[in-house]
């Protein structure tokens, strides 16, 4: 491809205007009310699409390659989280405790679904397991998210803290998620129209960011961020996605998966979700610590786009694709 993989894409530069512009020129006051209002609202339909773009047919295709799911899933909720954990004396020195906690956050995610299942497809892997796996880590994100982040981000929160942000995010997220996809047939000539599925997706996201920004600018977030905090966070995401990397190979190795499967199991296991870690992040924290949460997200977010698309060119020309049929389970 033309492009250059190194260089950030448009919508990339669209989320760093985001998050200068609520920086420089926060909303407050009425106007920032109304835009809390509205990001609510952009929320609640980004996961309604998000349901009604989701095939049954690929589901149930995916359901059973049930080691692959539980390795992709230990990778996303088991040892990302515990590698946040135990690092913490490593990284602590880097950056400050108040970043740290969006460290910690953001390896609590769920895995990325449209990205994942892309690479995967150029990479000419297990494509039914990945959106399978992809969309089901979005939906137990939804509920092991918050335990997560109770129980270790914020450990004065307890259960009842967890039910009640679980509660928060199923109303949030997770029924209009269930309503698109009931709907979904009935939607079909709407979701053909990919511009306006992206407008409303890259445009929610968006939205959250300048609002989340322009809380945080108000309460001094860039006061407590200094430039060896900064460089601090690109070493950590870049260590953290080394690890994991290092991690799943070896992992799909030791498992036996084909090449198609370790494809799946690469992309779907190493990446963390932007479009559900933002509104997650939205409703567990305060609007004036949203914007530290998010920021190691974004910078992991772009790395792991860089690294993945890479990957997937060089997986693509594998020579085992042509000796491996890819239903090793």
């Amino acid at each position: 491809m033309k492009r250059s993989y190194y260089l950030p894409d448009n919508y990339t530069l669209a989320l760093l205007g985001a998050l200068v512009l609520g920086s420089i020129l926060p909303a407050s006051g009425v106007i920032a009310t109304g835009l809390g209002w509205l990001t609510t609202a952009a929320i609640t339909l980004l996961f309604f699409l998000h349901g009604a773009r989701l095939p049954r047919e690929a589901i149930i295709a995916g359901l059973t390659h049930w080691r692959l799911h539980l390795c992709i899933f230990s990778c996303t909720f088991v040892i990302f989280p515990i590698l946040g954990l135990v690092a913490r004396p490593a990284l602590t020195p880097l950056v400050s405790d108040y970043l740290y906690v969006g460290i910690l956050f953001l390896c609590m995610l769920p895995a990325t679904v449209q990205s994942s299942i892309a690479l995967t497809s150029i990479a000419k892997g297990n494509v039914p397991a990945a959106l399978c796996s992809a969309s089901a880590s979005t939906l137990l994100g939804v509920v092991l998210t918050p335990f997560l982040v109770n129980w270790f981000v914020v450990p004065t929160g307890g259960a009842g803290a967890s039910l009640e942000a679980v509660g928060r995010i199923m109303l949030q997220l997770m029924l209009p998620f269930i309503l698109g996809h009931v709907l979904r047939t009935r939607l079909g000539p709407t979701l053909k129209h990919r511009k306006l599925v992206m407008f409303v997706d890259r445009g929610s996201i968006l939205l959250v960011v300048y609002t989340a920004f322009s809380a945080a600018s108000l309460a001094g977030l860039w006061q407590h961020i200094s430039g060896k905090d900064l460089a601090g966070l690109v070493l950590i995401c870049a260590l953290l996605l080394a690890i994991m990397l290092g991690i799943i190979f070896a992992l799909g190795r030791i498992m036996g998966f084909s090449i198609a499967d370790r494809v799946t199991l690469t992309f779907c296991g190493s990446q963390k979700s932007l479009a559900s870690g933002v509104p997650i992040a939205h409703i567990l924290f305060s609007a004036s610590t949203v914007g530290a949460m998010v920021v190691p997200l974004m910078i992991f977010h772009q790395m792991q786009l860089i690294v993945s698309s890479v990957l997937a060119q060089r997986w693509a020309k594998h020579p085992e694709h042509e000796a491996e049929s890819g239903t090793s389970h």
